[in-house]
């Protein structure tokens, strides 16, 4: 199957989803709102949204919650309400919802200093014992300024190894940086299903990549996520600067970290061809990074034909700083089934427009 495109999915299954169907492809089905949004003006932030009031339901029995969260580097800076009242929701709800993770998609802070990383440390401190969460980070975490001028990152200072090594979801570090927490891995098991979530820098380098090939090999019966800052883009493609130079806008390798580092970096395409499809365990992808409408998704076979979604979030350019959405991913009781949904607990609404509620198909993998 050749990457698919979401728009067109939601042009070809309009009819369906508006009558509360599902499109019939196997590897993605799109659950749309009973009723099209009002005509908003072209500024509208929220042009595309179709909000509807109150949190989620519940997960149905012995499904599970992963929450992804994206880009908070406004809140750092300028909004920490915003963030304290995401994992003030995620605490609150953990025992209902089964919430078995959250996972942080980078651009923790907007400027790299220590202001912005206590606010970001307080409001993710709320999780400590409480709930597992993995971080990784984004160019805005990079280089005086948050410039991403070379690999100096505050990342390690805020949320030093010592506050995770003892965890038991913490799988370990890049073995050439064994103190730094920049690149690592973790595990969590949920509902009888056993994940391994392998966490990349921004523009992962060569040797890091070598290092997560290691780490998806060693743990081939569990079902792999990687996460890592920049890696799909929001015209439902990877990001892929052979193919595309800057008409990407804000590939790695458009930074200055890039040139300074002999351009020791990797994109979405490069992390496809040299990490993702050479591992039959990884069932998604998750990236923050891109603004536009922040949202993506892109599906393609692995060389088994195991379809992997690979999927962009990013709220950062909503009012606010991002206004607290957040994204549950529900897994599902038959192992391969992910509802996804955004919420703001601050608005206390849902977004349930076609790109913000969907349905993915993540293949099962094989044990060997």
């Amino acid at each position: 199957m050749s990457n698919i495109s979401r728009r067109r999915l939601l042009q070809a299954g309009a009819a369906c989803a508006l009558s509360g169907g599902l499109l019939s492809q196997e590897a993605w089905t799109q659950v749309a709102p009973a009723t099209a949004p009002a005509t908003k003006p072209k500024d509208d932030p929220y042009i595309d949204a179709v909000f509807k009031n109150g949190a989620p339901p519940m997960p149905a029995d012995e499904s599970f919650t992963v929450i992804v969260l994206p880009d908070t580097q406004n809140y750092a800076q300028n909004h920490p309400h915003q963030h304290h009242a995401q994992t003030e929701w995620i605490v609150g709800n953990q025992k209902d919802r089964r919430i078995a993770a959250v996972i942080h998609l980078g651009d923790l802070t907007n400027h790299n200093n220590e202001p912005q990383w206590k606010n970001s440390r307080e409001a993710m401190n709320r999780l400590d014992g409480r709930v597992p969460y993995f971080i990784v980070p984004g160019n805005h975490d990079y280089s005086e300024r948050g410039l991403a001028t070379d690999r100096t990152c505050g990342l390690t200072d805020a949320y030093p190894l010592k506050k995770f090594r003892d965890l038991p979801t913490f799988g370990g570090v890049y073995d050439r940086e064994p103190e730094r927490m920049e690149n690592s891995f973790h595990t969590f098991s949920a509902n009888g299903r056993n994940f391994v979530v392998i966490c990349l820098e921004f523009g992962p380098r060569g040797d890091v990549v070598r290092w997560a090939n290691e780490i998806a090999a060693k743990h081939a019966n569990r079902e792999a996520i990687l996460v890592t800052h920049a890696y799909t883009y929001f015209d439902e493609t990877r990001y892929d600067w052979k193919k595309h130079g800057a008409n990407q806008k804000w590939n790695p390798h458009s930074y200055k970290v890039a040139p300074a580092t002999n351009h020791d970096v990797n994109d979405g395409q490069e992390l496809w061809d040299k990490l993702v499809s050479k591992h039959e365990n990884f069932i998604l992808t998750l990236n923050g990074h891109v603004i536009g409408d922040g949202l993506g998704r892109v599906i393609t076979p692995t060389p088994a034909g195991r379809d992997v979604p690979q999927v962009l979030v990013n709220f950062q350019m909503k009012p606010n700083g991002g206004d607290g959405w957040l994204r549950l991913l529900e897994f599902k009781a038959d192992g391969t089934t992910v509802d996804a949904v955004d919420y703001s607990p601050t608005l206390d609404r849902q977004n349930v427009s076609p790109q913000n509620r969907f349905t993915m198909k993540t293949a099962a993998i094989k044990k060997v």
